[in-house]
């Protein structure tokens, strides 16, 4: 496994290694947990090189976020892209990815602006850029998202197709703990009563989930059901919960034929926590589960 810390670096080692060989990148913000082990088995067993980047993006946390406390992992997380087979990890430092301040932003609007992007305002324009980057730098064939960020999966799908990037965006479904709890690097940072606190957000999405494949119609009687769920648990303080079409994220004003995703973000103590579930209204169709 190669190491490298150099944007030009990075690129010579791809130029020896692309010729007729496809090229998958994970990219991450570090603090490597299961889910993403199983965006790198997903990689591993379809591209010839992997790359796995690892960086604590600052554009994309606002004013009093968690930048300086987002865990850092370090040796952990090499050893995992050991053991997974990764064949290259970029480590840049902000300098190298911003040695001037930025003049050129990737906005993608009115998507991020919405649910988690109303929330935390800039976060996915932060997003966007640092990803647009990578892609730049590294020019995968594929890259691999969570799908738990359902909102920034869609996002980055998205910008590549308005920006025509050959790339295929390969959407990886969440991995839970056994409680149910969808597995984040901010995870480690709650403590023993917010984190009993948390498995709050999976039950209300299994019970808005059950209520929609059961045939309820009305995407307020779901909400007002999941609210109550998560209102009820003192230590959970409720940002935004939306339910949405799966493909392309616009407002549901009745259940139909199409699946749908309900997405929750909510705090518990100084950890904000995102989830999602899908389901199927009925119609004979497979529930896309995640």
């Amino acid at each position: 496994m190669q190491i490298c810390e150099r944007i030009n670096d990075l690129r010579s080692i791809l130029t020896s290694r692309r010729s007729g060989r496809s090229i998958g990148l994970v990219p991450t913000m570090g603090a490597l947990h299961a889910g993403h082990e199983a965006l790198i088995r997903h990689a591993r067993a379809t591209d010839h090189t992997l790359v796995v980047s690892i960086f604590v993006n600052p554009t994309q946390f606002g004013e009093g976020e968690d930048f300086e406390r987002y865990p850092r992992t370090l040796d952990a997380d090499l050893e995992l892209c050991r053991i997974g087979g990764v064949d290259v990890v970029f480590m840049p430092s902000a300098d190298e990815m911003y040695p001037e301040p930025l003049q050129t932003h990737v906005a993608v609007e009115p998507l991020g602006d919405d649910l988690i992007g109303a929330v935390r305002p800039g976060h996915f324009r932060g997003v966007a850029t640092v990803v647009c980057k990578l892609f730049n730098i590294v020019q995968p064939d594929r890259a691999y998202f969570g799908r738990k960020d359902f909102q920034q999966l869609a996002l980055i799908r998205r910008m590549v197709a308005d920006l025509s990037f050959p790339i295929t965006i390969v959407g990886v479904p969440t991995v839970r703990e056994a409680d149910g709890l969808a597995l984040s690097s901010r995870n480690s940072r709650l403590d023993p009563d917010n984190r009993r606190a948390s498995l709050v957000l999976h039950r209300a999405l299994k019970h808005g989930g059950k209520m929609i494949e059961a045939g309820e119609r009305e995407p307020e009687t779901v909400l007002s059901a999941m609210r109550s769920i998560i209102e009820g648990e003192p230590l959970a303080s409720l940002r935004s919960l939306d339910i949405r079409t799966a493909r392309l994220l616009h407002p549901v004003e009745r259940f139909g034929e199409e699946s749908v995703v309900m997405l929750v973000t909510a705090q518990f103590g100084p950890v904000l926590l995102i989830d999602q579930f899908e389901a199927q209204p009925p119609s004979g169709k497979t529930r896309s589960e995640t």
